[in-house]
Parts: C-alpha cells; sequence; structure tokens
C-alpha cells in the first residue's frame, strides 16, 4: 500500500515492521518553531541507508551498484520539534529487478498517528556508467526482512 493512497494518518508504528529512532537537531527547527519539511525527507534517507548499513553489514556507498533516490514523497499531519526523538517506521511497498520503494512514517513521542507519511523510491545502478542494474544481492537479501509488505516484481 502507498502510504499517500487512503488514510495514511491510519498508520501505527505496528504496521512498520523495522523502526529507526532518529534525534531531532536545534538547527532542524524553523521560524515557525517546528522541523522545516525538508529535514523529513532527511530523516527518510536517514532511516532508509542506516537500516541498509546496519542490515547488509557492509558500507553500501562501496557497493558497485548504488541506489539512487528518483523519487520521494511526504505527507504532513503533525508538527514535530527539537528536542523531538522521532521513530521512522519503514516498510517495503514494492521490490523490483532495479528498483525499491519503501513505505515510511514519522511519529512523534506524544502520539500514536504518524507526523508524516512518504514514499521513497530508490533505483540501482552501477556506481561507474549510472546505467541501470540488478539490486545487488547483498540488499536484496536485506529486504527479506521487510518480506510481510512487499509486491515482489
Amino acid at each position: 500500500m502507498d502510504p499517500t493512497d487512503g488514510d495514511p494518518k491510519a498508520l501505527r508504528r505496528g504496521d512498520f515492521p523495522v523502526l529507526r529512532e532518529l534525534p531531532t537537531r536545534w538547527s532542524d527547527d524553523d521560524a515557525y518553531g517546528h522541523v522545516n519539511n525538508v529535514v523529513h525527507y532527511a530523516m527518510f534517507d536517514s532511516a532508509v541507508n542506516g537500516w541498509l548499513i546496519d542490515a547488509t553489514g557492509t558500507d553500501i556507498r562501496r557497493l558497485p551498484a548504488i541506489g539512487l533516490v528518483v523519487e520521494t514523497r511526504c505527507r504532513y499531519f503533525a508538527e514535530l520539534r527539537f528536542p523531538d526523538v522521532v521513530t521512522a517506521g519503514l516498510g517495503l511497498e514494492r521490490l523490483g529487478r532495479s528498483s525499491v520503494v519503501y513505505r515510511l512514517a514519522l511519529f512523534g513521542p506524544r502520539g500514536e498517528a504518524p507526523a508524516a507519511a512518504g514514499r521513497f523510491v530508490h533505483v540501482y545502478v552501477d556506481r561507474e556508467s549510472r546505467r541501470p542494474v540488478p539490486v545487488p544481492d547483498r540488499i536484496r537479501a536485506a529486504l527479506r526482512q521487510l518480506e510481510s509488505t512487499v509486491e515482489e516484481v
């Protein structure tokens, strides 16, 4: 399920096979006193890539194939603020030959509903040629941990 379809506000922590804590920083708050929208995207990026590094046991930046972000999406429901510790929920919407579509949510400490829900798409390319290649076996094996939520094509 794409979290931006239906009612993504209905997502809960238990809907995600992986949860990662991400502290906010003083500089994340903007002039309006809440975490700026661009920080949500950085949190999605940090949650996905941090999990990939932990799950594969390798520095993914050193693999011959690298995941490039080709699409991101975010819907905002509630404010986050420094010094909140945000919980990022990671799930897998789709696993393709050369692409991975993650479903994501950010949960603040004060509620069960997500503060934001989103989508993040990696396309794997050869590090040198930048041409699409299959998702590396090491990454694909790690993604099996998210299998309960995946559509594989």
